[in-house]
């Protein structure tokens, strides 16, 4: 009896490990299929959508490469300081994104915002190689017109792996990272610590390793509330930094979409500026 009690306890063990294996593998292989619509929250806008803002631009087609074109927008300030260049987050596009950075238009300085392939109206197929490769032209394009001296680069969420990408290849003024993370896969690892993850991502920005070969001055602000990118990950990625070159704003009570709203990132921004 005794016996046949066990049996039915190991038969019921085996199906729920059966069942469990399965759940992991078919959730695993929906992370590594998905992770694009899981990471990308693109808006796409029609051709002939006309931007309205309250401040000069011009509209940018700029051809990256064959079958491929990317929206940006310039904007022109009058006497500029310089000129940033904006990479903005993982969703939207450009009519959003164009009216937050009208907060740097108000401080006198141009700024170049572009929507990455498939947000708005920009063309071509995403991928992380895609993603440097169109940001480096970006910088190129503003090369024809600006300094290197007049060039801030600004990263926000998603835009910090890139901007920290392109500061690494060049040399800049100075890189401004707005709730920055030590990589993509330290996110995903925060979210998802029981898959190999390392193994699973396609986007991986590892951003501490692009931030050591940066030679120009770098500012670092972080929330404490940020839920999005964890706090611990922007510091991780301050101790990767350059020491001498780097600066760590914390934001107390900020969350990932709220720093504007703070006083210590208004004063900061001053200062950084």
């Amino acid at each position: 009896m005794l016996n046949t009690h066990r049996k039915k306890v190991r038969l019921r063990l085996r199906k729920a490990g059966v069942v469990l294996i399965s759940l992991y593998v078919m959730i695993g292989a929906l992370l590594y299929f998905l992770q694009e619509k899981m990471l990308f929250h693109p808006t796409v806008l029609p051709q002939d959508f006309k931007f309205e803002f309250s401040y000069p631009f011009e509209e940018l087609y700029l051809e990256t490469e064959e079958n491929t074109i990317v929206n940006a927008i310039h904007f022109k300030a009058e006497n500029p300081k310089g000129v940033i260049l904006y990479f903005h987050g993982n969703a939207g596009d450009l009519s959003r994104w164009g009216l937050i950075t009208e907060f740097f238009v108000k401080k006198q300085y141009d700024v170049l915002v572009m929507d990455y392939r498939t947000f708005g109206k920009s063309t071509g197929k995403l991928s992380e190689k895609a993603l440097y490769k169109d940001a480096e032209y970006c910088y190129n394009y503003l090369k024809q017109y600006y300094s290197e001296n007049d060039i801030i680069i600004y990263g926000r969420s998603l835009g910090t792996g890139i901007a920290t990408y392109v500061a690494s290849r060049n040399r800049p003024k100075q890189l401004i990272l707005e709730t920055p993370y030590h990589s993509m896969t330290d996110i995903a690892k925060s979210r998802f610590p029981v898959f190999p993850v390392k193994y699973i991502l396609k986007y991986k920005l590892p951003s501490y390793q692009f931030i050591t070969k940066v030679g120009c001055p770098i500012s670092i602000l972080h929330g404490t509330n940020d839920q999005v990118v964890p706090y611990k990950s922007g510091r991780s990625l301050y101790e990767a930094a350059p020491a001498s070159l780097t600066t760590f704003i914390t934001v107390e009570g900020g969350t990932h979409n709220d720093l504007i709203h703070h006083e210590a990132f208004l004063k900061s921004m001053n200062q950084i500026l």
